[in-house]
């Protein structure tokens, strides 16, 4: 039994760094059908129309891009407590500091391969302001109808020189279920999924192929539909979008996807997972071989060589 299980609520707010700022906002804006929920310094905060939050993610300007610090949200302040002190425990920490616009006080810690991240529990939840409130109580904001209209942030998809140092991490200190894993031949494990909630995953590792630490691989943005993914890429057409693959099914998790490159060139994902659950409290993750991931994704696509080798902050060269 984990002990930390449910001690996380949920993932939440993520910061993202790029090169190009105005570029990359009209990509999140237009594209991607986010909102604008105020600045602080040069970072601007953006939301999902879905998201009871304050905002989704914090688009920050870097000389490269990447990703920034990663939030998720505790239970509650007991929750944060036991996580805080777990984290301290493992020498991971790093210390309090004041939350981001909307949230309270986070503790920031690391994982074992350099990401920073932050755990809180106290959270402003949205208040839609006239033009924008929804015509349903129980959503956040309007519908957007404004590019992709991405409902909510749906997982991170970390890179990580020990992928199984880093799921130890998760699991043990933040109660995160590992739902699916790839296990090479040699036994070793070079890519983990797994979860907070009752969805598939919400944190993933896969094995850095450059063996650099602290990279990303990308971000996923939830649709309500496969029909939206489709929409995505004729949209992406349209604005000049660089789409790397898809749209297709994953085998892994059986997520239909797309993925993009926002000006920036950090990978962006834009996912709908179907119906898929995790709701069995004994589930044993799946273990795919060597093997089964030569033959690609569901339908037989082949698995592009630049998903292998393409993170932020781009590799020296690159």
């Amino acid at each position: 039994m984990n002990l930390a299980a449910h001690d996380v609520a949920h993932l939440g707010h993520i910061e993202l760094f790029t090169p190009v700022f105005d570029e990359s906002v009209e990509f999140f804006t237009r594209y991607l059908g986010m909102t604008v929920n105020g600045s602080a310094g040069s970072s601007v905060f953006l939301r999902t129309w879905d998201d009871y939050e304050h905002h989704t993610i914090t688009l920050t300007p870097r000389e490269t891009a990447g990703i920034g610090r990663t939030h998720v949200r505790a239970a509650d302040e007991d929750a944060l407590q036991r996580r805080v002190e777990a984290i301290k425990d493992a020498g991971l920490g790093i210390g309090w500091a004041d939350g981001d616009p909307g949230y309270g006080p986070t503790y920031l810690f690391r994982d074992p391969d350099g990401h920073e991240l932050g755990i809180y529990y106290e959270s402003e939840w949205f208040q839609a302001p006239e033009d924008s409130k929804p015509a349903l109580k129980n959503q956040a904001q309007a519908y957007p109808g404004t590019g992709v209209s991405v409902r909510r942030l749906d997982h991170v998809n970390f890179l990580g020189v020990d992928v199984e140092a880093n799921r130890n991490m998760l699991r043990d200190l933040l109660g995160a279920k590992v739902t699916e894993q790839i296990v090479l031949d040699d036994g070793s494990v070079s890519g983990s999924w797994t979860t907070f909630t009752n969805k598939g995953y919400d944190a993933v590792y896969t094995r850095d192929r450059l063996g650099l630490a602290g990279r990303l691989h990308h971000i996923a943005f939830a649709t309500d539909t496969r029909a939206d993914i489709l929409r995505a890429a004729d949209i992406a057409l349209e604005q000049g979008v660089f789409i790397e693959t898809g749209p297709h099914k994953h085998a892994i998790q059986q997520t239909f996807f797309l993925y993009v490159y926002e000006p920036g060139g950090n990978r962006i994902e834009l996912c709908n997972a179907g119906a898929r659950l995790v709701l069995a409290p004994d589930w044993q993750p799946i273990d795919w071989t060597e093997a089964e991931r030569a033959k690609g994704q569901a339908w037989g696509l082949k698995t592009i060589e630049s998903f292998h080798t393409h993170g932020t902050p781009p590799a020296p060269g690159q």
